[in-house]
């Protein structure tokens, strides 16, 4: 009889909070943050692991990278190829780490932000820093193994890595939550502190940041705000401002160049192009004219980034705005967090230290103990083999009448002798009396011919002289704290000396960039705009040799100061705002922007009704009429705004404008005009002036279904013509009428 299902009632928030709870930690722990011992992520541990094992190593020849990533993840990482080779990519990167871990071999991506080819292409090895200061002593029991995703294989918990890397090659993960941000550091400097805090375990961090000075980017560059690294090294949070080095040049024709050969850590990758843009940007923003050109020369030699500079240009004062307007001065935000003891904790650079001496510690007990447990093994053995030795006769004569291998190990091992030939009563009292252990007498009754030779039975006893004085060592370094110190201090500074390299980057407080700024020469110019709503600016000498041209090739011609700014109403009661500056200004037959790319005008969804100047409405009144009839004048100070995009007038559901213009004079009129052809001509005075969040009033009295069809602002003497299905209207004769009547039709 099949057991019935039992249905357990349980609150839904507490299940979404335990799934999200457990889902947070697992890709905080086992995805995205590094381990504070070896300073890796699981992906990384797992496939230098794998290499490891797969037998990649420094003299060996590279395997494709595609072998690496499908065997890590078959065998350790069920998380898609991408992450595995985005992992390994970067550790192959001398850009992005201290040390490399990896040494690849093809294209493994640029510092230009050109990604890596494809796994089938590229290959890879351990770099020799992994072999042996990363991977070395696997083999000697100094971490745990526990079973893998599907618990076929054994992976290490963490590797037994000698130096502090989450220091050294710094760190970078996004989890749920949370995130890690730790700067690259120079190794001699991190093995000094080391070093030094196993000397002072209570030395605080102003006294630690003599050894370590501070970050050390392998791209080099300047860090500004030295004075800052205390607090951010105590509490390890903070930002951290770094500035690409760059020197000034002299170029041909007087003229002087700026030369940038290192850039700050952030701006690796896409980010030197998103460089290139900026100071693009600046030029034609007009934020400088003293830029003539820039050049990306970088190769493998380096990084060399050239701008050119107009004759008589202050190189200095260029440089100033290039750290204050582009990514040329950045900021590292720093978050030291790691998982320890299997939680995430942000930790200053002490804690980081001693974690990892605690951990060192660790390794060392746990590996002098298994050589000194081998070696133990090997002076039992030893032992007995000279023992052997002494004894040959006797013992080839119990091997001789022994029947089987049992019977003459007992022998060895108990002295037990029943059942074997001896050839004298004498020998069976000594083969009594033999007491080997059972190690020892497996060694022997494996033991060659050949150790029976004067010069191995030597050899034998040299071997085990040496092996009581490793005991001895081994014994000596497991004793006491400060013997296990010695060794730990002296393998650092063989690494440190193998693998050291100088500082690259500069750590010192420098003043911010003061930018000069030059007051911008306001002249008269004449804003051109096409039918196709393309804007270009030309001063006002150039616009009078080309006059004929213009008034041609241009629907609209706006005369302004380059300070000033366009106004755009369109037929949706928006304002959108243009400074002159943001237009292209040049040769009269320079291509133009369209307004759309320099404002947030849309003309997919609406259209002009007017472009004008802020200067030309400036003290005087903006006349709006809209299709229902609606009319009003606003004050033309409230279109002086700020912001790019804004509402000039508010409009009824449905309703658009069909006229906006700005009113020069009172004696001017307003024509109206129905789609009944209804004609309604009335003083410009008539109509009431409105804030711009006001509807208006109404402008003339209409039938049920009717509404405007145009609108005309005549200014003083202006002639218009218009037709109706009557005739030609020659709207400046219509009899002037009062606002709100029904007008004469036509």
């Amino acid at each position: 009889m099949a057991t019935p299902e039992r249905l357990l009632s349980t609150e839904y928030s507490e299940v979404m909070q335990k799934s999200y709870i457990d889902y947070a930690m697992s890709v905080i722990v086992s995805r995205a943050l590094p381990d504070v011992r070896d300073g890796l992520k699981p992906v990384q541990r797992r496939t230098l692991y794998d290499m490891y094992e797969l037998g990649i190593r420094y003299d060996k020849p590279f395997r494709k990278s595609a072998r690496i990533v499908g065997d890590t993840m078959g065998k350790y990482h069920p998380h898609g190829d991408s992450s595995i080779y985005d992992a390994l990519v970067v550790m192959a990167q001398d850009f992005k780490k201290e040390l490399p871990l990896v040494d690849g071999h093809g294209n493994f991506g640029s510092i230009e932000g050109d990604g890596a080819a494809a796994m089938r292409y590229t290959e890879a090895r351990l770099a020799k820093v992994s072999q042996e200061v990363y991977l070395q002593d696997l083999d000697k029991d100094v971490i745990d193994f526990i079973p893998n995703f599907d618990e076929t294989e054994k992976e290490p918990e963490v590797l037994p890595v000698r130096v502090p890397n989450l220091l050294i090659n710094g760190a970078e993960g996004i989890a749920v939550g949370m995130a890690t941000s730790i700067p690259p550091h120079n190794l001699r400097e991190v093995v000094n502190g080391v070093i030094a805090y196993m000397k002072n375990p209570n030395m605080n961090t102003q006294e630690m940041m003599s050894y370590i000075t501070g970050p050390d980017f392998p791209t080099g560059g300047i860090v500004t705000n030295k004075d800052d690294l205390l607090s951010i090294y105590s509490t390890g949070e903070g930002k951290i401002k770094i500035r690409g080095k760059a020197h000034i040049e002299n170029a041909k024709g007087g003229k002087q160049n700026i030369i940038i050969t290192e850039i700050p850590y952030p701006m690796i990758g896409a980010n030197i192009g998103k460089f290139l843009n900026d100071v693009f940007a600046l030029v034609e923003n007009h934020v400088t004219n003293d830029i003539t050109d820039i050049s990306n020369q970088s190769s493998k030699e380096g990084i060399r980034i050239v701008i050119e500079l107009k004759r008589g240009a202050d190189a200095n004062n260029i440089l100033n705005l290039l750290y204050k307007k582009t990514r040329l001065e950045d900021t590292f935000g720093v978050n030291m967090l790691a998982v320890v003891n299997g939680r995430p904790e942000t930790m200053g650079i002490i804690p980081v230290i001693r974690h990892h001496v605690n951990f060192q510690y660790e390794l060392c007990t746990r590996k002098y103990t298994y050589l000194l447990q081998k070696e133990n093994e090997k002076k039992e053995i030893q032992e007995g083999l000279i023992k052997a030795v002494d004894a040959i006769d006797l013992i080839i004569e119990i091997l001789r009448g022994s029947k089987d291998m049992k019977m003459a190990k007992a022998c060895l091992v108990d002295g037990t002798t029943k059942g074997i030939k001896f050839k004298s009563k004498q020998s069976e009292v000594d083969a009594a009396s033999l007491r080997f252990t059972e190690r020892q007498a497996d060694a022997i009754l494996q033991m060659r011919l050949y150790r029976l030779i004067g010069l191995e039975l030597d050899q034998l006893k040299k071997e085990f002289d040496e092996t009581l004085k490793r005991i001895k060592t081994y014994t000596e370094i497991l004793s006491s704290k400060s013997s296990m110190a010695r060794v730990i201090i002296k393998d650092l500074q063989k690494i440190a000396k193998d693998f050291g390299q100088d500082r690259r980057t500069v750590i010192d407080n420098v003043a911010e960039a003061v930018v000069e700024e030059k007051p911008l020469e306001e002249i008269d110019v004449a804003v051109l705009i096409d039918r196709f709503a393309y804007g270009r600016v030309v001063d006002q000498s150039t616009y009078e040799r080309n006059k004929d041209a213009a008034e041609e090739e241009s629907k609209k011609i706006i005369f302004c100061k380059n300070t000033d700014k366009l106004l755009l109403f369109t037929d949706q009661g928006q304002l959108h705002s243009i400074k002159v500056l943001d237009l292209p200004m040049g040769k009269f037959r320079d291509k133009g922007q369209p307004l759309d790319n320099v404002s947030n005008f849309d003309s997919s969804k609406e259209n002009l009704c007017l472009v004008t100047s802020m200067g030309e409405v400036r003290g005087k009144k903006v006349l709006f009429v809209t299709k229902s009839g609606m009319l009003k004048v606003v004050n033309g100070e409230e279109f002086d705004v700020t912001r790019k995009a804004s509402q000039a007038t508010k409009l009824n559901p449905k309703d658009t404008l069909i006229c906006v213009a700005v009113v020069n004079s009172d004696e001017d009129t307003l024509v109206l005009q129905s789609d009944k052809n209804y004609f309604l001509r009335m003083a410009i005075t008539e109509v009431p002036e409105k804030k711009k969040g006001a509807i208006g009033v109404r402008g003339m009295r209409v039938g049920a279904k009717e509404e405007m069809t145009a609108a005309w602002y005549l200014g003083n003497g202006e002639m218009i013509t218009t037709k109706t299905d009557k005739g030609e209207v020659h709207l400046e004769r219509l009899h002037l009428a009062s606002r709100d009547t029904r007008g004469v039709k036509h």
